[in-house]
């Protein structure tokens, strides 16, 4: 029989920086100041739980605190080290981590951070998308693209936290077009707008391997998100085998407990070979980016929702909304 609470507020981070003192100050992200504020707001409203706590309830059917919280951060950047690591520690809170394996070990930048960073550095969106419309008429005979006017109009539909020509640039660089087109066309215009070199950059955005082991000396979960930090749905099964097998190395690597590991989708993006693979190497959950409560009742194990820091009020005092009276 199944405990009472079933359900637990996952809530997804990337950026977590002092903004203002950034050398991005336009980057898509969270005020350090604000992620307290969030966090204090959630101690007073809601149960803390660990990644290990979740797992033993799905696992052994245990039972949740009313109102659980669980707190997962994407991509690894440095900012969770200097910033979100020391504050969570204070607090004994236990956040959950998510590294691109590729990005820590090889320097590389992850070709969507390549996508916030290009946004970040030029306050007029139109120099960007002009950009894109002459890499696209280089290009078009070679790669047999379609005319600048088919994707604008094609993509550049506004959701709830951009205007249209941002999304445009966005899905045009990460989805639309052919991997390796996308990569040049990518590659050129961080080149071009942002102008730092990429081995240093990297070094400067994530977390290195010894950053890693402290935090998960310290009692905070790392998790896969990936090697090369691809979309999962878009691989055939061998290469999604990869992307896990080299993930769960790193994991090991590091300290990690791989008995208990998780997995968060790059973009929140997998298909069935995904969960045979994560079923196959003993995954105990893994999260999306489906916006809801995840309900471990209703909610298959590998496909967890989990809400986004917008969705949370940042300020102590706030009043509780919506999400607060369905958890």
């Amino acid at each position: 029989m199944r405990n009472n609470n079933t359900k637990v507020s996952i809530i997804m981070y990337h950026y977590v920086r002092d903004l203002k003192h950034s050398r991005y100050p336009d980057i898509k992200g969270i005020d350090i100041s604000l992620f307290r504020e969030q966090i204090i707001y959630l101690k007073k409203h809601y149960h803390f739980i660990t990644m290990e706590m979740l797992i033993d309830a799905i696992d052994n059917n245990t039972t949740l605190p009313e109102k659980s919280v669980l707190l997962t951060f994407d991509d690894a950047y440095s900012d969770h080290f200097n910033y979100v690591f020391p504050f969570l520690d204070k607090h004994k809170i236990q956040g959950s981590f998510y590294p691109p394996v590729k990005a820590i070990t090889e320097h590389t930048v992850l070709d969507v951070n390549k996508t916030h960073f290009i946004l970040a550095a030029e306050n007029d969106k139109s120099k960007i998308i002009s950009e894109i419309k002459n890499e696209l008429n280089e290009f078009r005979k070679n790669y047999n693209l379609e005319s600048f006017e088919f994707y604008y109009e094609k993509l550049a539909q506004a959701n709830r936290f951009d205007a249209a020509e941002v999304i445009f640039i966005k899905r045009l660089l990460q989805v639309e077009l052919e991997e390796s087109l996308r990569k040049v066309i990518t590659n050129n215009l961080f080149e071009k707008i942002v102008g730092i070199d990429e081995n240093s950059f990297s070094r400067e955005l994530y977390m290195d391997v010894e950053q890693m082991k402290c935090m998960n000396r310290n009692g905070m979960h790392i998790g896969s998100h990936g090697y090369d930090h691809y979309w999962l749905g878009s691989l055939e099964r061998a290469e999604q085998k990869i992307e896990i097998e080299k993930s769960l190395e790193f994991l090991n690597e590091i300290g990690c407990n791989n008995k208990q590991w998780t997995m968060c989708y790059p973009y929140g993006n997998y298909n069935d070979s995904t969960i045979e693979l994560l079923t196959e190497y003993n995954c105990k959950l893994a999260m999306t980016t489906e916006v809801n409560i995840a309900d471990i009742q209703k909610y298959n194990k590998y496909t967890l929702p989990r809400l986004d820091t917008n969705d949370i009020p940042k300020n102590r005092d706030a009043a509780t909304n919506d999400w607060y009276l369905k958890c």
